[in-house]
Formats: structure tokens, C-alpha cells, sequence
């Protein structure tokens, strides 16, 4: 990963400069490159090796423990030789002879080391900028240079590279050996995985050893400036535009959703604030917009992200390839709509038809070159056209862009009609984030009454126990911890009338409440549906059960459909987006900023932070916009964002993000007697699961901080730590501050919790809502994004006579129309897909890991225990006692199964394993 500091032009030091020569505060902070160069020539250099000799003779010993970097002991010699080797590769587009003899015979690449010790007046000391020459070609393709530069210091400390190209060059790693050259376990390795820009003014960077972690107090002292200088340029002065080639990290509201310019219908408010508290994102410095002030214009093209935050080329040519492909999916569909964005599908037959075998999103069949793809194809064609069979290539263009079936279809095609499998994902399907117990009886709402209506529930004891058929009371039922609930009813009723106002939809307000069989399964007992008061109508509302008439059973089958239409808005809204994505944005922000990239705890999060901001900017693009993808297809349409907003307001809280701390609120988990955690529902796949990563995360993390910490002053202590920590309170989720349940970090208990904490949230959390989101929902009826039409049977409904006449095709009016659906389908089937050179959690390791003996055996340990997961999570699946993950026409349940295998021997995209990060 990266480890970088970038200074202007002239800021490298020389023989001749001291302290001054660096850059004041008030030079340009943080430049970077551009972070999508599209010019043809751009230059990868994969590694430099350094040896060091003295007129051919080895000098001194190699002493890493003492401060990490490469200590030259030298008493007679006064000069020493740095010989380097750079080993560059070359774009294939770019690599002619008439360019690779332009860029070989060119003096542009120039190295320099910075000592990390003071000269004996105190100054820093640095040898001189020497260019590196062009040697040799490699067997691999890849071109080699050398550069010699004379030095009188001992501890190298930093190397800084120019770049005086006409493209950016990437420097993936720079290893420091001793005499010899080639590999030593005595090297020390510059981990920089960064590109450097040739803008004049931009084209240096500084990049400093792996082989050790430093907390402030310990950094070396010809060093403490730079580690204290790349944080002030990370920070930026808050003023002006972003620029792609920056590497600024600052906060901002979200006040770019709307596009009020083209219209007050894309007016957004602003999130982030008293009014509306939302967490806050990275700052871009945009223009204002004309006809709203408050709100920041939306500019064609990207949206900034620090530089070091961008997609790799590969992440982002995997992010294309699925994307054109999903699209163009779509397309072929958009092909039937002709225009009419209401129209219903004529069938279900007609939903089934979207998918057929074709370009599939299945482990390992994800093109990494589009191109290659695309020629393949177009070859096949160009031969039927030969042959005159012109139907022929319409059809194979049709069959390639038809949609997988969803995993849910394809295990049973009426999983999605029965209550069992409704039941069962409220455990083990996309959102087991929202199921809890029910703790007491009469069920109520805590709002208004006289805004909204009665409060108490029309389930009520005497149908529970009727539909329980009388097993017992509905008091034992609660006393025994039988009742559960999905309640949406207090979040979603004060935004009925005002959704029911938009285009071709719906909303209720809704109660669903479940009973736990002896097997462990649960079985939904009742629907609760309402629609507030008005000033011209009462409130109407009305329980749905599962009917013994043909009738009813319509009835509860178009009630399931609204509660999971609002099921998966509040995924996406708040399970998915807010408490993962948006959430975890700020903690990106505060660790850059506060955090040197020397620090132990930022290489521990840096990994769980890799292209978050990237996608998050994605999202903000086209998904949660004004007129979005989430807006036009998702429930409660425009009113999204602001129910994310109100939600966080009333739910989140840091210290609950904690999978058993958000168990136990949800009561689907209480300390026994041993004070061991234990489960409500014993075969709950989500939580069983997600137990076993928590553990092993927060075993790796203690493992970790015990390492760096000795003791709680040591934590308290750290100035960089407990700004981040600040930060992160006070900027990051600026509108709760000053809400009494923040963690402080003042020992090993309480900063391992928090770092487990972001880890979960950005890894297994994450995972356990994102993947599932295809195979389940990729299935309309299964999993309905919106609902269209009213309830048949709701007072001054115009569809009862419909309803009696045709039940499927009201069921077809209230499922999300096709035009809806060739929007979401790719958008599900790209966040549903692993991207290529993805790095899984358990699996991949920091190199500044595997060079601290103590914290490499942790990670080792982290590592088999993550391998005896997967192993116990397929052992699980095939349990036949575990009914929510086992048995005919079930899919297993293995979102949260670390990678372990070939992605080859896997049969679904959840099984891939956890990224360590956010990434899609």
C-alpha cells in the first residue's frame, strides 16, 4: 500500500539545503497527479533496488530493529555509493521501439535519500538528486534502470522520486539491500504502490520504510518534520477547488445530491446539519449553484477523491467491463419497453424471460479485457453473417445480454411465493439487520397521535393467539422469546402522503410479526398495514394473515409484496448505504489526516479503506442522486436520502455498529449466565457466522494493539491516535459530538473495540448486505424494490374490481414496472460482483505486517483461524438440523465464508470471500 509524501517543485533537498528549503504552509498542500491520466504514455516502475559499497567494498552492518531503517555502520569511509536499480514497465499501448528508445535515452527519473538522522548541528541531511539511467531489458518486458548516488549519512529515512516525464510513473515498491544486490532477508522495503505526476510543481514524492512502524513519540528525528509536514498537506487550508491530481482529505455535507440548475423537481436538502444529521463526505470544493446557494453544483465528469483513493487500472477497467456488459443487459430489455416507463410485465412468465444462460455473474467468468470479450463475439457473428443467418446473430446478441438467474430462482422457482423463505431471510438473506425480538404487548407507536392517528396496533393478543393456534398465550410467547418483528411502522408513516404524491407508487407504514417454530424456523402470523390521517381522509389500516381462502391468500401475498418493497429500500437505504458506505467515509478522512502513514494503527485500517471514497463518489454520481437509480426504482423514491437522514438521527450510534452490541439491542442476543453471548434464535446464519469473524477480528486486533501498546498511557498518550479519534467525532459525525456514548480511547479494551469496530463495519458487515443483493433480489417478486399500487382493499381503492377479476395482474401492477427494472437489474448485478485483484480479508496481509516478527505470527494466527471458518461454515451448510441454511430449494448461506479456495470451484459470488474493504 501507499506510502507517500508529495512536496513542489524544488522542494527535494540538496547538499546545500536545510530545513528551509522545504515548502512553507503556505505552498500548495497535498498535489497529486491526475488521477485518471488518459494519455497513452504512461510509464509502470515496478521495483527499486538499492546496495550500498565504497570504492566496490561493503560497508558497515544492516541493524533493523534499532529504528527500522536501513543503518549503514560506517567509521573510516566519509562517502558512500547508493547503487539503484528502477525496473520500469511500460503501458503495452505505449511500448513502440520508437518511444521505449525516446523514453530510455531521456534523463528523467531521478532518485534522492533523506537520512533519518540529524547532523550534529541539527539539520536534516540528504544526498544529491542524481537521474537514473537506462540499463537493460528484462526478460519479463520490463525495462531497468541505475543510478548511483553519493551519500555521508548512515540511516536512509526516506527516498524521494522526480519524475520529469511526460506521463505519470508508478512506483510499486523500492527495497534497499546490503552489498550484493538481489534478494536478503536483510532488506528493507519502501512499500509505495503510487503513481507520480510529471505537472511541473506536482512530480515529486517522498516515500518512507515499511520495516517498522512508529508511533509519534518514536519517530526518527530526521524524519519527525516530513511524518508532521505530509499531514498539514493531507489537510489542506479548506479553501478552493479540488483538483484530480490532489491528495486533500477534508469533510464536507452532502449538498451535491440535487441539481436544482436543471430544475427545482432536483432540489435536494442538505444533509449534515441540525436539520438534517447525516455524516459528513470528503470535500471538492465545487462551485455553488445558481438557484440554490446551499447546494454544490454537479459538474460533468468525476467527482474528486484524494488521488491515492482512485480505482487501479484493473479495479477500474473490471468496474467498466461489468458495467457495459450489465448495461447493455438492460438494454436488450429497455428494447420491449418502448418508452412507456409504467408498463407492468404482462406475466410472470414474462419476469422469468429477463434471464437466460449468456454472459453470466459467476466466480471466474468476469472478463477482465472487455475488448477481448467483445472481438470474440463479434468474430462468431461475422461468421453466421457469412452464412446468411442474420436471425441467428440477433438471437446470440439477445441470449449473451440476457441476466443470470438469481440464486434464489434458480434453487426454486416458488421460494419466492412461500412464507417460508419470506421468514427465512429475515435471518439469512439479504437484511438479517432488521428482524428483532419483540419484548413487549400491546404493540404501539410512540408517535403523534393526534398527527397521525391511534397508536396501538391492530395485532393484537387475542390474534397472535389465534393464529399460534393456541399453543400458548401471547404473554408466554413474549416471555419465552418466541415473538419477533420487522416494524417499519413509526419510520416510514410520516412519509406516506408524500410519497404517495410521486408517479406510480405506493407506501404503508408496516408491522410484520413472526412466530419461532420448535425446528427453529420462523413462520410470518400477521401484516400490519397503515396509512396515516389527512386532513381529508382518516387513517386507515388493517392487519393481512395467512388466509384459508383463495381471497385472503391474495391478500397476504400483495401484503408480503409492500413489506418486502420496504424491506429492500431500507436495505439498500440504511443497512447498505448508511451504516457501511457513508458511514465509514469520515473514518477515511480523520485517519489521513490525523494519522501518519508511519503510524501502527494506520496501517492496520488502511487496508479496510481501499477505494471506499472511490465508489462512495461513484454512488453520489448516478445511485443516490437527484433522479438516481435509488430515487426512481428504490422505496420511498425521493424521500430516500432524507429517510437514511432521519435514521440515523434516531438509530445509529457508533458503539452499537459492533455486531454482538447490535445483536443484543435488536435482542437477538443476551449474555447467559456464563456471560457468554448467546443466541435468541439458535440457527440465526447471519449472526452465527458473523460471531465467529467478530471474534477472530477483534483476537487479530488486540494482538496487534498489545504489540504497539504497552500500556493504557501509551494510548492515551498518542497525540496522532487520539486526534484521529477527535476527528472523527467532532468533524467526521459532526451532528453527535456531543452524544454520551462515543468510546474514548484511554485503553487496550476500548481502542480495540473501536478498530474491530471499523473493521466489521467495512468488511463482514459489508459483505453480509452487498453480495446477497443479485441472487436475491435479482429476482423481482422475490425481492421487489418499490411497490405501485394500493392495497385492494384500502377504503376508496379503485382496484378492488380488478382485483377480483385478476389477482396476478394487480400483484404485476404493484411489482416494480419494466422500465424500473432495467435500471436496477445492472446496477444490482454490478454491486453484487467481485471485481478482479480484489484482497480478502484473513488473506490479505500489509507488508508492513509480514516485517514485524510479533505481528506477522498474529496475522498468521488471524489466517488459520479465518481458514477454520470457511471450513466450519460448509460443515454448517450442510447440516440437515439447520433449516435457515440447509434443505430443498434452500441456498447456503455463506456471505460471511472467508475466501480459502479457488474462485473456479465456487458456485456463487457470495462464497468468494469478505474483501477486506468497501470497494463496490
Amino acid at each position: 500500500m501507499m506510502l507517500t509524501a508529495t512536496y513542489p517543485l524544488g522542494a527535494v533537498l540538496s547538499p546545500s539545503h536545510g530545513p528551509s528549503s522545504f515548502p512553507s504552509s503556505t505552498a500548495s498542500p497535498g498535489q497529486w497527479a491526475p488521477r485518471r491520466a488518459v494519455s497513452s504514455s504512461k510509464v509502470s516502475c515496478t521495483r527499486v533496488s538499492v546496495s550500498e559499497v565504497v570504492n566496490g567494498s561493503a560497508v558497515g552492518t544492516v541493524d533493523q530493529e534499532q529504528s527500522g531503517f536501513l543503518l549503514t555502520r560506517h567509521e573510516k569511509a566519509e562517502h558512500i555509493t547508493l547503487n539503484a536499480t528502477v525496473t520500469v514497465r511500460l503501458d503495452e499501448g505505449w511500448s513502440t521501439p520508437k518511444n521505449v528508445a525516446d523514453m530510455a535515452h531521456r534523463r528523467w527519473l531521478f532518485l534522492e535519500f533523506i537520512s533519518s538522522e540529524l547532523d550534529p548541528e541539527g539539520k536534516e541531511m540528504s544526498t544529491a538528486s542524481r537521474h537514473a539511467s537506462y540499463s537493460r531489458t528484462d526478460g519479463a518486458g520490463s525495462f531497468i534502470f541505475e543510478v548511483s548516488v553519493p551519500s555521508s549519512f548512515g540511516a536512509i529515512g526516506a527516498v524521494v522520486v522526480e519524475n520529469r516525464y511526460s506521463s505519470e510513473v508508478y512506483i510499486s515498491d523500492i527495497k534497499v539491500l546490503p552489498h550484493g544486490g538481489g534478494e536478503s532477508s536483510a532488506a528493507v522495503t519502501f512499500s509505495c504502490s503510487s503513481w507520480v505526476t510529471y505537472h511541473a510543481g506536482y512530480n515529486q514524492l517522498i516515500f518512507f520504510p515499511l520495516n517498522k512502524s512508529f508511533l509519534p513519540s518514536q519517530t526518527p528525528r530526521g524524519v519527525q518534520r516530513l511524518r508532521d509536514m505530509d499531514l498539514k498537506a493531507k489537510r489542506g487550508d479548506g479553501h478552493g477547488e479540488r483538483m484530480p491530481w490532489q491528495r486533500i482529505y477534508d469533510y464536507a455535507v452532502y449538498n451535491d445530491l440535487g441539481d436544482p440548475d436543471k430544475g427545482p423537481d432536483l432540489r435536494r436538502p442538505v444533509l449534515g446539519g441540525k436539520e438534517h444529521p447525516y455524516p459528513r463526505r470528503c470535500r471538492t470544493g465545487r462551485p455553488r449553484c445558481r438557484a440554490d446557494p446551499s447546494s454544490e453544483a454537479r459538474a460533468e465528469g468525476d467527482i474528486y477523491v484524494p488521488r491515492d483513493e482512485a480505482f487501479t487500472e484493473r479495479k477500474a477497467g473490471a468496474f467498466l467491463t461489468k458495467t457495459v456488459t450489465s448495461t447493455l443487459s438492460a438494454f436488450t430489455t429497455a428494447q420491449e419497453v418502448a418508452g412507456d416507463r409504467r408498463r407492468s410485465f404482462p406475466s410472470l412468465a414474462a419476469i422469468d424471460a429477463l434471464y437466460e444462460d449468456g454472459y453470466k455473474n459467476q466466480p471466474g467468468q468476469q472478463p477482465d479485457d472487455l475488448n477481448a470479450y467483445f472481438a470474440d463475439l463479434l468474430k462468431k457473428q461475422a461468421e453466421l453473417l457469412l452464412r446468411g443467418e442474420e436471425e441467428a446473430v440477433k438471437e446470440d446478441i439477445r441470449r449473451v445480454f440476457k441476466f443470470q438467474t438469481p440464486e434464489i430462482h434458480q434453487k426454486d422457482k416458488l421460494a419466492w411465493f412461500r412464507d417460508e423463505e419470506f421468514a427465512r431471510e429475515t435471518l439469512a438473506g439479504m437484511n438479517p439487520l432488521s428482524i428483532q425480538l419483540l419484548t413487549e404487548l400491546p404493540i404501539a407507536s410512540r408517535l403523534d397521535e393526534k398527527t397521525y392517528g391511534p397508536r396501538d396496533s391492530l395485532i393484537t393478543k387475542e390474534l397472535i393467539e389465534k393464529q399460534i393456534n393456541g399453543v400458548m398465550t401471547a404473554e408466554e410467547a413474549v416471555l419465552n422469546k418466541k415473538l419477533f418483528i420487522l416494524d417499519y411502522h413509526d419510520m416510514l408513516l410520516p412519509y406516506v402522503h408524500e410519497v404517495r404524491e410521486l408517479d406510480d407508487t405506493t407506501l404503508y407504514a408496516s408491522r410484520t410479526v413472526f412466530f419461532l417454530q420448535e425446528e427453529g424456523t420462523l413462520r410470518p402470523i400477521a401484516i400490519e398495514l397503515t396509512r396515516p390521517r389527512s386532513p381529508n381522509m382518516p387513517q386507515w389500516r388493517q392487519v393481512f394473515t395467512p388466509g384459508s381462502s383463495v381471497t385472503d391468500s391474495w391478500l397476504w401475498q400483495l401484503a408480503k409484496t409492500q413489506v418486502l418493497a420496504q424491506d429492500t429500500g431500507y436495505h439498500q437505504l440504511v443497512s447498505h448505504w448508511l451504516r457501511t458506505h457513508c458511514s465509514v467515509e469520515p473514518y477515511v478522512i480523520a485517519a489521513n489526516r490525523q494519522l501518519s502513514q508511519m503510524h501502527p494503527v494506520y496501517r492496520l485500517l488502511h487496508p479496510h479503506f481501499r477505494f471506499t471514497m472511490e465508489i462512495n463518489a461513484q454512488a453520489r454520481k448516478a445511485l443516490i442522486n437527484a433522479g438516481g437509480i435509488i430515487e426512481s426504482s428504490f422505496s420511498p423514491g425521493k424521500y430516500s436520502m432524507l429517510l437514511s437522514s432521519g435514521v440515523y438521527d434516531t438509530f445509529w450510534r457508533f458503539d452499537k455498529e459492533a455486531l454482538p452490541a447490535d445483536l443484543i439491542r435488536r435482542g437477538m442476543a443476551f449474555q447467559g449466565e456464563d456471560g457468554k453471548l448467546e443466541l435468541t434464535i439458535k440457527d440465526y446464519p447471519y449472526a452465527n457466522d458473523g460471531l465467529l469473524i467478530w471474534d477472530s477480528i477483534e483476537r487479530w486486533v488486540s494482538d496487534y494493539v498489545e504489540n504497539y501498546y504497552p500500556s493504557a498511557a501509551d494510548i492515551a498518550g498518542d497525540e496522532e491516535l487520539q486526534g484521529f479519534w477527535t476527528e472523527v467525532r467532532t468533524r467526521g459525525h459532526a451532528d453527535k459530538q456531543d452524544e454520551p456514548w462515543w468510546p474514548r480511547l484511554d485503553g487496550h479494551e476500548s481502542l480495540v473495540q473501536v478498530l474491530s469496530t471499523i473493521i466489521w463495519v467495512a468488511s463482514g458487515h459489508h459483505a453480509a448486505v452487498n453480495f446477497p443483493q443479485y441472487p436475491y433480489a435479482g429476482y423481482l417478486p422475490n425481492r421487489p424494490t418499490i411497490a405501485r399500487r394500493n392495497m385492494p382493499t384500502e377504503q376508496g381503492c379503485e382496484d378492488t374490481r380488478s382485483f377480483l377479476r385478476d389477482p396476478e395482474k394487480v400483484l404485476l401492477d404493484t411489482l416494480p414496472s419494466q422500465y424500473q427494472s432495467t435500471l436496477v437489474l445492472p446496477v444490482l448485478n454490478l454491486l453484487s460482483s467481485h471485481s478482479a485483484g480484489e484482497e480478502y480479508l484473513g488473506v490479505y496481509s500489509e507488508p508492513a505486517w509480514m516485517a514485524d516478527a510479533e505481528v506477522r505470527a498474529a496475522f498468521l494466527r488471524f489466517n488459520g483461524r479465518m481458514m477454520e471458518i470457511a471450513a466450519t461454515i460448509d460443515a454448517r451448510n450442510k447440516d440437515p438440523r439447520l433449516k435457515n441454511r440447509q434443505g430443498p430449494g434452500v441456498v447456503p448461506y455463506v456471505q460471511l465464508k472467508p475466501n480459502y479456495g479457488d474462485v473456479k470451484d465456487m458456485t456463487s459470488v457470495m462464497e468468494m470471500g469478505i474483501p477486506t474493504s468497501i470497494s463496490i
